[in-house]
């Protein structure tokens, strides 16, 4: 059986493993205090050309949100998202569970639209009742998307410029972000998103890592006890030395370039050959992705023949009854996996 499921089925990159192994019998203090994780932070600070950026690492991707999300909206605020966004969407309310509200826009091929969030806060601070209501506070975007699309820089400053004109605070979900770098045709860079957002967070458990992600504060005191919130939210590892180590050995150099973007654009190269290969056989392809995940139509004949030598995701229903799936690469997707899954159409 093919697996083309999830960009995190596999454990973790070799050389993290052996790090893991040649330091398992270290001694460190906890909670991330730690040597490991302070060289890891000033890797991610130095990667981002933002010398003032805290760091935090913490265990997964929902907590990530959930507890970003908390920390950067005031009590009476929400976070805009689009439809299809994660925490709107498939994060079983865990950012309203903090008694944060989403409020929810249109999506684009995944996208928020500057303009249709500019409208939402200009609605919002035109309205004489808006003391009733939940203020935008934040903006939530994911860089790729729910859809395999990235953001262009010009689409990227053109909602920082709506977060600045209204005094909100723009978070990007980086959880496939070392796949979003590596997108082809991709112009945003982790210096602009550092330059950009007020928050972010570079993925490692879909991007190489066994688990983790690093949650980046670029903007000076808006992390002011983050640490107390990340335990509150259930987010805070106590072998903490185990996540920064993960980030060390991703941000460290591999060939003159981060092993992070390396493994990255592995996955994007072969899921693109995923790509040309469904075109070249007429299959229909629902979006054209640039990264790791890409988007196939089926009936329920071929969707069914497929399945009996492959897996892969279910993403929606189509008007006419036929079915969207996703087929997902990732750092350790095999070149012969790729030519397997080819050959069956």
């Amino acid at each position: 059986m093919l697996h083309f499921d999830s960009d995190y089925m596999e454990g973790a990159h070799p050389a993290i493993l052996e790090r893991l192994a040649a330091t398992n019998f270290d001694q460190t203090s906890g909670y991330g205090t730690d040597e490991v994780c302070a060289a890891a932070r000033e890797r991610i600070r130095e990667a981002c050309a933002c010398p003032h950026a805290s760091v935090y690492f913490l265990v997964g991707g929902t907590q990530a949100n959930a507890a970003a999300a908390d920390q950067i909206l005031r009590p009476w605020e929400g976070i805009v998202s689009a439809t299809t966004g994660h925490i709107t969407a498939h994060e079983a309310g865990a950012v309203e569970a903090c008694g944060r509200k989403t409020l929810p826009l249109p999506q684009h091929d995944g996208k928020l639209d500057a303009d249709e969030v500019r409208a939402l806060c200009e609605a919002y601070w035109g309205d004489e009742n808006r003391e009733h209501i939940v203020a935008p506070g934040a903006v939530y975007i994911s860089h790729p998307t729910e859809y395999g699309t990235v953001y262009s820089l010009a689409e990227l400053e053109a909602l920082a410029q709506v977060c600045r004109d209204f005094d909100m605070r723009l978070f990007m979900d980086g959880a496939r972000l070392g796949y979003g770098l590596a997108a082809v045709g991709a112009d945003v860079t982790l210096a602009d998103i550092a330059r950009l957002c007020d928050a972010f967070y570079i993925g490692g458990t879909k991007v190489g890592a066994f688990c983790g992600e690093a949650v980046v504060f670029t903007k000076p005191g808006l992390d002011d006890h983050f640490f107390t919130l990340m335990k509150k939210r259930g987010a805070l590892l106590a072998k903490g030395r185990f996540l920064g180590l993960q980030f060390d050995v991703l941000f460290d150099q591999e060939d003159g370039e981060l092993r992070y973007q390396r493994i990255g654009r592995h996955a994007v190269e072969l899921a693109q050959r995923i790509a040309e290969g469904f075109r070249a056989k007429g299959y229909e392809l629902a979006i054209d992705s640039p990264t790791n995940q890409q988007f196939v139509v089926l009936d329920d004949e071929t969707k069914a023949r497929l399945a009996e030598h492959a897996s892969f995701g279910f993403w929606e229903r189509t008007p006419d009854g036929r079915t969207v799936v996703r087929f997902a690469t990732s750092w350790a997707t095999r070149p012969e996996s790729v030519d397997e899954l080819l050959a069956l159409l």
